[in-house]
C-alpha cells in the first residue's frame, strides 16, 4: 500500500510525473473540462488544525474527479472521546478509499498509518507539509521548466514546508539556501539527510544572492500563537523585500504557502509584484492534490 507522507516516499519520476499530471488537470480545468475518473470514491479527511487551501483543494479535488469527500474534526468523531488512532484507520478502511490528515505530531499520522489499509495522505503536520511541495514545485516547472541544478532561497523559520523542501531538494537535485535566525532553522535530522543540497547562511542577502527562486513562511505557525511577540523580535531582520529580490537572478519567482502577513515576512510589493506567484501557487493545491489522489487510487488498484 502506498502511502504520501513525506516527498521521500515517491521517487523522483514519480513526483515528476505527478506535478506533470497537475499541470494537465489544470489546463483542463481552465478550459471547462472534469473527468469522473473515480465515481463512487471516497476521501476522508481528518483534520485536527484549521485550514482553508487544504480543505477546499482536497475536497473540491476528489469532487472534480468524480468522487466525495467527508470532513471529520476530533469534536464530531469519537477521535475526540479517546478512540485508538489504529482503531479509527481500520474502520475507515473498512468505508472509504482514501484518509487525508492535518494533525499536529507526525508521528500520530504514522500511528494512524500503521493500521490503514488504504492510502493516508499528510495534509499537514508540524513536522512536514509535502502537499504544498507539490504545488510549488508544479508551479515552477510551469513557469521556468525542470528545477534540476536550480537554487532555492528560503528565508525565516524553518518550519514545516521548508523541512519538505529539503527533501523536495534531495529528491529533484536542487540547491537550497536557509537563513533562519539561530535557534529557528530546520529539523536536525532531515538537515543532515539533505546536507548535500543544502547551504545554511548567515543572513537573507547570502541566501537570495543568484538564487532562482525565494520563498518564506510566516514566522509563527499554528500552534505557536504564544510565542509570536518572541519571534517577531527574532526574526525582523528575515523580511522579504524588494533589495532580497534584486540580489536574486533576474527571472526568480517568489513564493509565499500563505496565509501572509503582509509588511512581517514579506513586504507588500513582493507578494503583489510581478516576480510574486503566489495565486498560481496556490491554486495549484487543487490540481496537483488531484494529480495524487489519482496516482494512489491507481496503485491501490493495481
Amino acid at each position: 500500500m502506498r502511502h504520501f507522507l513525506s516527498v521521500s516516499d515517491l521517487s523522483a519520476d514519480e513526483f515528476r510525473g505527478i506535478i506533470q499530471r497537475g499541470s494537465e488537470f489544470r489546463k483542463q480545468f481552465e478550459a471547462g473540462i472534469t473527468e469522473a475518473l473515480f465515481p463512487r470514491k471516497s476521501l476522508a479527511m481528518i483534520f485536527e488544525k484549521s485550514s482553508t487551501r487544504t480543505r477546499v483543494s482536497f475536497e473540491a479535488g476528489i469532487g472534480q474527479l468524480g468522487g466525495h469527500a467527508l470532513y471529520l474534526s476530533p469534536n464530531d468523531t469519537q477521535l475526540g472521546r479517546g478512540e485508538p488512532l489504529e482503531d479509527t484507520a481500520r474502520v475507515l478502511s473498512q468505508m472509504v478509499n482514501l484518509v487525508m490528515i492535518r494533525t499536529f505530531s507526525h508521528e500520530s499520522l504514522q500511528q494512524f498509518c500503521s493500521a490503514s489499509s488504504i492510502p493516508v495522505i499528510n495534509g499537514l503536520t508540524d513536522l512536514l507539509h509535502p502537499c504544498q511541495l507539490l504545488a510549488d514545485m508544479q508551479t515552477y516547472f510551469d513557469y521556468r521548466g525542470d528545477i534540476k541544478g536550480k537554487t532555492v532561497a528560503w528565508i525565516g523559520d524553518g518550519n514545516n514546508v521548508c523541512n519538505s523542501f529539503i527533501n523536495t531538494a534531495k529528491l529533484l537535485d536542487f540547491k537550497m539556501r536557509i537563513a533562519s535566525p539561530a535557534g529557528y532553522g530546520p529539523n536536525k535530522g532531515i538537515l543532515e539527510q539533505g546536507r548535500s543540497q543544502v547551504e545554511l547562511c548567515n543572513s537573507p542577502n547570502d541566501a537570495v544572492d543568484g538564487a532562482d527562486l525565494v520563498v518564506t513562511d510566516v514566522w509563527a505557525s499554528m500552534g505557536q500563537e504564544t510565542e509570536a511577540n518572541k519571534r517577531t523580535v527574532a526574526f525582523a531582520d528575515y523580511k522579504v523585500t524588494k533589495a532580497h529580490m534584486a540580489l536574486a537572478a533576474k527571472d526568480a519567482l517568489f513564493m509565499h504557502c500563505l496565509p501572509a502577513h503582509r509588511g512581517e515576512e514579506v513586504d507588500a510589493d513582493v507578494i503583489d509584484g510581478d516576480q510574486s506567484v503566489i495565486w498560481d501557487e496556490a491554486g495549484n493545491r487543487l490540481h496537483a492534490q488531484k494529480a495524487l489522489m489519482e496516482f494512489l487510487l491507481n496503485q491501490a488498484s493495481s
